[in-house]
Formats: structure tokens, sequence, C-alpha cells
């Protein structure tokens, strides 16, 4: 662990003078302090869980000034509010108020009846982040992959409080 060195020798005499005590020389074995250092490295990479980082991929268009052309009969809106309901409307429709619960089902119907179904999601700025991921996680479960996500306007949070 640690230890001394006591020393031995000449020792110079000195006349009237007091003797100097003698100075230990003092060791320190770093030994055990390297091994629970690596014991440490060790254990914490062998119980790490290395997996892949969750993240969604979104493809913008290559320039921003590109508009797509949708029919309207292909289209259907799902919007979002600030309290987290969840409203729907295809193509010029009224808003309808949907369960987030059913949305999965809903989708599945959707697109069975017409597999050129383009989703349109809008979400209020005050709704919550999970809120989103989770609308675009039940797009996925639904195998929806065209969809789109595009800011509420004044005129879509009127329609929707005549909705409700």
């Amino acid at each position: 662990m640690s230890g001394a060195d006591v020393g031995g020798g000449r020792e110079k005499k000195s006349r009237g003078h007091k003797k100097k005590k003698k100075r230990a020389g003092v060791r320190v074995d770093m030994t055990p302090m390297v091994d629970v250092a690596f014991l440490l490295l060790t254990f914490f990479m062998l119980t790490t869980v290395m997996r892949k980082q969750q993240t969604l991929e979104i493809n913008l268009p290559p320039d921003a000034k590109t508009k797509v052309e949708i029919a309207q009969s292909n289209l259907m809106t799902v919007y979002v509010d600030e309290n987290n309901k969840v409203y729907y409307a295809s193509g010029t429709d009224k808003p309808q108020s949907i369960e987030f619960k059913g949305l999965e089902d809903f989708f599945v119907k959707q697109l069975a009846q017409n597999p050129k179904l383009v989703i349109l999601l809008k979400f209020d700025r005050k709704s919550k982040y999970h809120m989103m991921v989770d609308v675009i996680d039940q797009l996925n479960l639904a195998k929806l992959q065209r969809f789109s996500i595009a800011p509420m306007t004044d005129a879509d949070k009127q329609a929707l409080s005549k909705a409700s």
C-alpha cells in the first residue's frame, strides 16, 4: 500500500547544535487505484447498451418554391389543436373530431379506400411536441408514407372552433 523509507547511512555530527530529525520519505503505492479504475472501466463497457438513436427522417423538397399539386379527393387534413384534440377533414369537408386511440385503424381504412391518399398534418403552435411524434408514429404503423406537415392558420383554428 504505502511505505516509509526510514533511511540510514552517515549522519553528520554537529557541535553544539541539536540533532536534526530524520525525515521519512513517503511513497504511495498507486496499484490499487489503477486496479479500481480498470475495474470500473470494464464494468461500464460491459453494461452499456449500444442502440441506434431514434430519429425521424424528414425529406424536404429541394427548392422552397416548389409546389406540388394534389387532387382534393386524394387529400386528407389532420388537425391537432392546442388541447391536443385530433380532427380530420377529407378534401374540402368540414373538420370532424376523432379519438387518438382509433387513429391507426382510421388511417388503415382510409388507405384501403384510396391508395393515393396524402395526409396533410397541421399542428397548433401551442400543442405538445410529443403529440406530433405520436401522430406520425400512427401514420407509420398504418404504413402511410405520404404525408406533409404544415402550420395551422387562423382560418383553420376558426374552422376547428366551429367543428367542436
